[in-house]
């Protein structure tokens, strides 16, 4: 559900002529800005029109390629790469441009590609996108632009659909020791029943001595929990807005003193073949405090771009330094 005026020039950020790299804000609108490309790009393959470029041109990106799904022929992703290098001998600790971003599109209702897109949204609720061919190509793309440029030198965003990939990704790459800057705007969080869940911590913690065994368990929870992706959602999107209650039973449990129970619950869903995508022992979580109106509003990728917007970030973390 990408933003229906797909022009640059009249729906996307043109305020924003001088990235401060520093800004979250500013960080935050250019990864969604080069989403936006992706769907533009879809949206021109069909239509056979060129709307898409500004997108990235704007903010001094160029188009390296682009991620085709071989069963639909829809573009879902793409990399980009900055235009300008930093000097020589640069060593200046705050952040600067990443050289590359592979970003990935959500679901496109109405169009030639939303077959294709709702049989991965179902895969998503059954968490079996892993398996899927789109999301093997999407790691493929990710995995050789970490070997060509280094993880600290790249980033991965998404929306919607394309953001379940990223996190997807993203937490794979983890347990290669990358831990790469990723944003994910409105990630789907598949809803599990109170009861479900109630249940499903207990016996994630009675079976707390047979997992501490498991060495790859502890190394995966520890991979993880090193790294912090960012998560953009809407509290009255229904399709991301559990992340917001997710993250607040774990300060509840916190503050009851029951963080090492919630933290072996974690641990616990990290050990099965079948992890939950919604899993992240650390996040920086923004929630758009905004008034909305519907759900396409709520759930829109342009609502992360808009110049006043109202948010506010949270930091959470199982594990604190």
């Amino acid at each position: 559900m990408a933003t229906q005026n797909r022009s640059f020039n009249t729906s996307g950020p043109s305020w924003l002529t001088a990235v401060d790299w520093r800004n979250p804000d500013h960080r935050r609108t250019v990864a969604a800005s080069l989403v936006q490309g992706v769907y533009s790009q879809e949206h021109d393959r069909q239509g056979h029109q060129a709307d898409a470029p500004p997108w990235w041109d704007f903010f001094n990106f160029r188009l390296f390629d682009v991620l085709v799904d071989n069963n639909d022929r829809s573009i879902f992703g793409a990399i980009y790469e900055f235009n300008s290098q930093p000097p020589y001998g640069h060593h200046n600790p705050l952040p600067i441009p990443p050289r590359y971003v592979v970003a990935f599109r959500g679901t496109m209702l109405g169009c030639e590609t939303m077959l294709q897109d709702l049989t991965l949204d179902i895969k998503v609720i059954r968490n079996t996108l892993e398996q899927s061919p789109r999301f093997q190509r999407a790691m493929e793309a990710v995995q050789y632009t970490v070997s060509r440029a280094g993880a600290a030198n790249m980033c991965l965003a998404g929306h919607s659909l394309g953001s379940a990939m990223a996190l997807l990704a993203g937490k794979n790459m983890t347990t290669r020791g990358c831990f790469l800057e990723t944003y994910l705007f409105n990630p789907p969080f598949i809803r599990i029943r109170r009861s479900v869940r109630t249940a499903a911590v207990t016996i994630a913690t009675s079976a707390l001595n047979a997992l501490r065994r498991r060495s790859q368990t502890d190394d995966r929870f520890r991979a993880l929990s090193s790294w912090t992706p960012y998560l953009f959602v809407n509290p009255y999107d229904p399709i991301s807005a559990e992340y917001v209650r997710y993250f607040k039973r774990r300060e509840r449990m916190e503050a009851i003193g029951l963080r090492p129970i919630e933290r072996r619950s974690t641990r616990s869903s990290i050990a099965g073949a079948n992890e939950p995508l919604h899993i992240l022992p650390s996040a920086y979580l923004t929630i758009n405090g905004s008034p909305v109106q519907g759900l396409r509003q709520a759930h829109g990728l342009d609502q992360w771009w808009d110049q006043n917007i109202q948010c506010r970030a949270e930091l959470h973390q199982l594990i604190r330094n």
